[in-house]
């Protein structure tokens, strides 16, 4: 398989291209700084030449607060610059796979929320990420996520160990609700729906649900502090308080995935586990 991957310098774009090469793939890295994807020509040129048999499409503007203070930036990033791709990839015959997000969820749920679940994103992030979705076309495969981290880049997991190397006490909130899902788990089933070309959206995360919070005293933990250092707040009380709203509950449900026939990915604190020790220098 030839795969074309958008996003292949950030932490999940990678992930996804160093497996497809692990599994022998023919991989193609288009990174923040080697392709523009608000610009149309240069997309279809990337495309022509590459031919892939997919497209995983991992590119976003993702800093939440940022895409509340620049709409416009997050608009051509998350987009336009998705309606570039997709359109090039289905000229070259290629298959879309397009990463999405649990903040089209505007989080007022009291269950994990289902593909069939009215979207109503609550930030620019949120909302410029639906669009995303709706420049994909039908025969396109839409993976929503959620609380993603790897082993590239910085993340929640990587902030919370910086910090707990310190001292004093650790504060984060316990009133938004999701699951952390990482990028080792999540890569593999990216690529195994884009070679299935499995059209339809997909809730893929991995298993459970946790308070930022829960999460943050679990990093804590694995790396061998106290717990207890870490303090719950509500979201009312981060300093300085964030320009963007987040969903308070934006747990995804898996069920479809594990319907169609996929193995559901690992509970996460398991996922975490194994990050914190890749992190921590471990195997």
């Amino acid at each position: 398989m030839r795969v074309f991957v958008t996003g292949a310098g950030g932490q999940l774009g990678r992930e996804v291209a160093e497996r497809a090469e692990a599994a022998g793939d023919g991989v193609v890295r288009a990174t923040h700084g080697s392709l523009s994807l608000e610009d149309r020509r240069a997309v279809d040129a990337a495309l022509d030449a590459a031919r892939p048999d997919v497209v995983i499409h991992c590119a976003a503007l993702t800093n939440v607060d940022r895409c509340e203070e620049e709409p416009r930036a997050a608009e051509a990033a998350n987009a336009l610059g998705t309606e570039h791709v997709a359109d090039a990839a289905a000229r070259v015959g290629a298959h879309l796979l397009y990463v999405s997000t649990d903040y089209v969820f505007d989080g007022t749920g009291v269950r994990p929320y289902v593909e069939s679940d009215a979207p109503n994103p609550i930030s620019v992030y949120g909302a410029t990420k639906l669009a995303g979705e709706g420049k994909c076309g039908p025969d396109a495969t839409v993976v929503r996520t959620a609380w993603l981290a790897g082993t590239h880049g910085t993340n929640f997991v990587t902030a919370v160990l910086e910090l707990a190397a310190g001292g004093g006490e650790l504060r984060f909130v316990e009133d938004q609700r999701s699951t952390p899902t990482f990028t080792a788990d999540l890569a593999p089933a990216l690529l195994r729906l884009a070679a299935d070309r499995r059209p339809g959206c997909f809730h893929v995360t991995n298993g459970g649900q946790a308070s930022r919070h829960e999460l943050a005293q679990e990093i804590v933990s694995l790396a061998g502090g106290d717990p207890e250092r870490v303090v719950p707040i509500s979201t009312d009380e981060l300093l300085p308080p964030r320009p963007a709203r987040r969903p308070a509950y934006s747990v995804l449900d898996n069920g479809a995935f594990a319907a169609a026939g996929y193995d559901r990915l690992p509970e996460w604190r398991d996922g975490l586990a194994r990050l914190v020790s890749r992190l921590r220098g471990g195997a």
